[in-house]
């Protein structure tokens, strides 16, 4: 029997004071769904992709954050990733990424151009030991996550600063599409709106954890998400998230959930419907 978390809806609305009510009735076979696990690593990315009993990897948080991701990854019975993702060389991005690579082989693993810091050489060490290049891939470029699909959208420019050069990803699910951001900022959100990328998501992963460099009101005007998700930390020294984005996004009429308010949180499509659960004091069961 495979293992899900989920809340209870009205116990989160009291909790965390957020809840999305699940659209539709009829649900289809595990098998058949996409599930995409913000892990809450607190000041910090990590996204684990799971569709069809294949398994990705969007970051790895920081390096102290590796023992909450590998027991999250075994928790949720995942053997190898078929994909692993290094979406910036930034420490909360890719400081427990070397640790999951020593824990897991992976199939294929994407990374941004990598700076000079203890953090990229740890991930670099990692992959030769599984005999992996780092792959760069290209604006345009996918990969098949089972029924589901990752498409590059960006960097479509290269940039001197580090949160931009973050691979965009869209995953799409038969209707269903959620757009990963890394850290990106507003100059490179600019050139991705005038890039004619199609950016139309019903999921935002909000850039840089919600920081005021991010979120611009012409870049949601394109997304149009139904929900956004920000991962960060409780009472971060960052501020973030900022209350300028955030104003953006509820002006946008956008349901934000947060990982320091909500804990793991946790997307399921079934390809027509998304559905967000979160919190961990129920554990279910499901065929």
């Amino acid at each position: 029997m495979r293992r899900i978390i989920a809340t209870l809806l009205l116990v989160s609305l009291l909790l965390c004071g957020c809840a999305v009510v699940p659209q539709g009735t009829v649900v289809p076979p595990v098998s058949q769904q996409l599930w995409v696990h913000f892990i809450d690593v607190g000041q910090a990315d990590s996204i684990l992709l799971e569709c069809d009993g294949k398994f990705a990897l969007i970051d790895g948080g920081n390096n102290a954050d590796a023992e909450t991701i590998l027991s999250y990854l075994e928790f949720n019975d995942v053997s190898q990733l078929e994909l692993a993702v290094a979406t910036h060389s930034h420490e909360d991005h890719i400081g427990g990424l070397d640790d999951v690579l020593d824990a897991y082989a992976a199939e294929t693993i994407w990374a941004a151009p990598l700076s000079d810091s203890k953090a990229a050489a740890n991930l670099v060490r990692s992959a030769e030991n599984q005999d992996k290049e780092l792959q760069t891939p290209a604006v345009g470029q996918v990969f098949q996550l089972g029924q589901a699909t990752i498409t590059v959208l960006g960097p479509v420019k290269e940039y001197s600063e580090i949160n931009n050069q973050s691979l965009v990803l869209m995953v799409e699910h038969g209707d269903n599409r959620f757009l990963l951001t890394g850290d990106m900022e507003r100059e490179a959100e600019k050139d991705l709106v005038e890039s004619g990328a199609d950016l139309k998501a019903d999921l935002l992963k909000v850039g840089h954890h919600g920081s005021e460099n991010a979120t611009s009101y012409v870049f949601l005007r394109e997304v149009m998400p139904s929900y956004g998700i920000i991962s960060c930390g409780k009472d971060n020294s960052y501020g973030h998230p900022h209350e300028d984005p955030l104003s953006r996004l509820y002006d946008a009429e956008v349901t934000v959930l947060r990982t320091d308010v909500c804990e793991t949180i946790i997307a399921r499509s079934d390809g027509k419907d998304i559905y967000l659960l979160w919190g961990t004091e129920h554990i279910l069961e499901a065929a």
